[in-house]
């Protein structure tokens, strides 16, 4: 089944969603790292890699919504998964959005021991909407291309382009 949020043959979706990813389990990791050490840089870091990962999340966020609302089929397994792997990676970003809030206004950004607990639980929880946005590509077949094989042609190639064309 093939996304319809599309740049240069891809699913952008995917292409987006690495960095809130990246960007939020680093913001936990700097979390713990500045209770530890007590170091004030890794709270600053963590602040500004926690902003950045919710801002991407929210765009990361849409293109998923929009392919899951207008590329997965109604009444399948897939549009039930892909619901709550949205709604888990809603509250993923409500939760780093809630940690981020709790240490504003904090002298350099320190963040208590509940706004870490809050960034850890909402990293926990993006590896649950991480998996079953695996098993949306892996076992259901979302965003992927009805023509993959080993030996496709490029995405980029005129051939391919063509190719698909005709089956439409």
């Amino acid at each position: 089944m093939r996304s319809r949020v599309r740049a240069a043959g891809h699913a952008v979706h995917p292409m987006l969603m690495v960095f809130p990813l990246g960007l939020l389990v680093t913001a936990a990791v700097f979390d713990l790292l500045q209770r530890i050490t007590g170091g004030s840089d890794w709270a600053i870091a963590a602040a500004y890699t926690m902003a950045a990962g919710v801002l991407g999340g929210l765009v990361a966020g849409l293109t998923g919504w929009a392919d899951w609302a207008l590329s997965v089929p109604k009444g399948t397994r897939a549009r039930r998964v892909g619901l709550v792997h949205g709604a888990i990676n809603s509250l993923v970003l409500a939760l780093f959005a809630l940690s981020w809030v709790l240490r504003l206004g904090e002298p350099g950004w320190a963040p208590g021991w509940t706004a870490v607990i809050v960034s850890w639980l909402g990293a926990l929880l993006l590896g649950v909407g991480g998996w079953l946005g695996g098993e949306l590509v892996e076992r259901l077949s979302i965003s992927v291309d009805e023509v993959a094989q080993p030996d496709a042609t490029s995405s980029l190639s005129g051939h391919q382009q063509r190719f698909r064309a005709a089956r439409a």
